[in-house]
């Protein structure tokens, strides 16, 4: 992400001082109506079961009783999130829609593919930060050499979400650098991948470890290779992109935002619980 969607700031301090700064403008807030006082949309644009949509009803479930007001989830696929972004859009600036924003927006707002520019977002809070991992079927491969040996022979169909995002461009640099060809499928979110490399309908599904960390367990998929710099606490024995000689990391920075227009007292209160609810499950 841009430091001009997300600040940079550890987790514990911009939650006690969003929140200090909620109790110095309460006596201001209480002349107009409370907020929140209706159902806040979180408007996502990913598939159901992918680490974007983990993510946002994450997030959801908890910032529910921070907020004390009811959140829906918004699905609105298409368009590496152009569909998304046309439709908050279409929003009051009031602080009552939100919007899940990961690589795939800016992708496509930089490519002039959506109604919205950079400067049209408020950022709220970031959420996570998953490295990408190129996974396979349990046994397909015996590890990541054996995949590499394989791709040297025939091109692989690999498995990502949305022509033009943040998995296809992880894996056209990927196999740029590595010297393979490969063969890409896209499908419409995280689950689907999961489904069709456990299927057998593809070789290499590009996916981040939150949406396949079940499979994962149940010995179904098989971490081949980490596109970063170090390896992950939770897959000790799977290797890096780098160590592997092949320079090519990437991840998925997941974060929160609403448009530019928004009230500041709305602001406020989501930045200060959204922030905290961000940091209860570990991320700053």
């Amino acid at each position: 992400m841009t430091d001009s969607i997300f600040t940079p700031r550890r987790a514990f301090l911009a939650c006690a001082t969003a929140t200090l700064a909620l109790g110095l403008t309460a006596g201001a807030a209480l002349a107009a109506d409370k907020y929140p006082s209706k159902t806040i949309e979180v408007v996502t644009h990913a598939g159901a079961g992918g680490g974007t949509d983990v993510t946002t009803r994450m997030m959801m479930m908890r910032a529910r009783r921070e907020l004390k007001a009811d959140m829906t989830v918004v699905s609105k696929r298409g368009g590496g999130g152009a569909v998304a972004m046309n439709y908050i859009n279409k929003k009051k600036r009031d602080g009552y829609t939100i919007m899940t924003i990961t690589p795939s927006h800016l992708f496509t707002i930089a490519m002039g593919k959506s109604v919205l520019k950079i400067d049209d977002l408020v950022g709220i809070a970031r959420a996570t930060d998953d490295p990408q991992l190129l996974m396979a079927k349990a046994g397909k491969f015996k590890d990541a050499k054996a995949m590499l040996a394989e791709a040297g022979k025939r091109k692989l169909k690999v498995a990502g979400t949305h022509v033009g995002g943040i998995d296809q461009v992880t894996v056209a640099t990927f196999a740029n650098k590595a010297g393979i060809k490969i063969n890409y499928i896209p499908y419409e979110g995280g689950g689907h991948i999961v489904t069709n490399l456990i299927g057998g309908d593809v070789d290499i599904g590009v996916l981040n470890l939150s949406e396949a960390e079940s499979q994962i367990k149940a010995g179904e998929i098989q971490p081949l290779i980490v596109l970063a710099k170090k390896r992950m606490g939770p897959l000790p024995n799977v290797p890096t992109s780098v160590e592997m000689g092949i320079d090519a990391t990437f991840s998925t920075v997941r974060g929160f935002v609403t448009l530019k227009g928004t009230g500041d007292a709305e602001l406020k209160t989501l930045e200060a619980k959204l922030v905290c609810d961000v940091s209860a499950y570990g991320t700053d």
